[in-house]
């Protein structure tokens, strides 16, 4: 698989053994956990849970290198960008101010903006290795099945699982167009600099997107001429019966996911306030 390309790997773990829905379901949960607080000691260990869960997966670093590098990227830029911006949201949000660096006018660095910032890439940390494991561990058409039982339309269902599969296409052609450029004589290598490199990138956009709306008008044609949508209910090849284990999963993750939000919110405010 390319360096680039993110889609369903298929490892003897016990993540993979586990159904789609899920997979789903705890991915679920742990967003809302995610978005709902910013309990510092909650998000510690939910991000030291979702490392643990990455590397059970069976899921390398390698197979998801590039996420990580334009995750570090993008981590840094809103970092600066939040400080930019908001340089005293952490003196907002803790009520306290410990000056740790007095800057110009309002740049004044302080404890409670790096505590601030420092759990929002905590956030990161807790998200990003849970919505690869759900990726790289899921088969599309698996998890297309699982959705349609616990209550999905299968037509909403099956449109999940196309964009699942349609991932590693747009990578691939995204590839094969730059590769087809490259030999056309178009410089896209380290050797030249990053504008020129971004200069070359966007001749890709305009032939990615019209390789992206044929395909989407032979999948279209080749499912109205089966009837797709016509009946209520089908069935599917992929689908994956709730085991045991999958009950295991659910009752723990609903545990945890209850015991967080009471941590998060037993003190009135979904802040912790280690400054008071």
């Amino acid at each position: 698989m390319s360096r680039f390309m993110l889609s369903y790997i298929d490892r003897p773990s016990p993540v993979h053994r586990l159904s789609g829905a899920t997979k789903l379901i705890v991915f679920l949960l742990w967003s809302i956990l995610t978005m709902a607080g910013y309990d510092t000691r909650v998000m510690l260990v939910m991000s030291v849970l979702s490392i643990a869960l990455f590397i059970i997966s069976g899921t390398k670093l390698r197979d998801a290198a590039f996420i990580f590098k334009m995750l570090i990227f993008f981590m840094v830029i809103n970092i600066i960008t939040i400080y930019l911006f908001a340089p005293e949201q952490g003196v907002a949000v803790y009520g306290t101010r410990h000056s740790i660096l007095t800057g110009i006018g309002r740049f004044t660095l302080t404890k409670e903006q790096l505590f601030y910032e420092f759990n929002i890439l905590l956030k990161y940390s807790m998200m990003v290795p849970m919505a690869i494991i759900l990726i790289v561990t899921t088969h599309p058409s698996e998890f297309a099945a699982s959705l349609n039982r616990v209550g999905v339309n299968y037509s909403i269902a099956y449109a999940v699982s196309l964009a699942l599969r349609y991932i590693p296409d747009v990578q691939r052609d995204y590839e094969s167009i730059s590769q087809a450029q490259q030999a056309r004589g178009a410089e896209l290598s380290r050797k030249v600099s990053l504008a020129k490199r971004l200069k070359g990138a966007s001749t890709i956009l305009l032939p990615l997107v019209f390789s992206s709306l044929d395909r989407i008008d032979v999948i279209s044609h080749a499912m109205e001429l089966r009837s797709f949508g016509k009946h209520k209910h089908r069935t599917w090849y992929s689908g994956r019966p709730f085991t045991k284990a999958d009950a295991l999963v659910l009752i723990i993750a609903g545990i945890l996911f209850a015991l967080g939000m009471w941590v998060t919110f037993k003190d009135g405010s979904r802040f912790y306030n280690p400054f008071l």
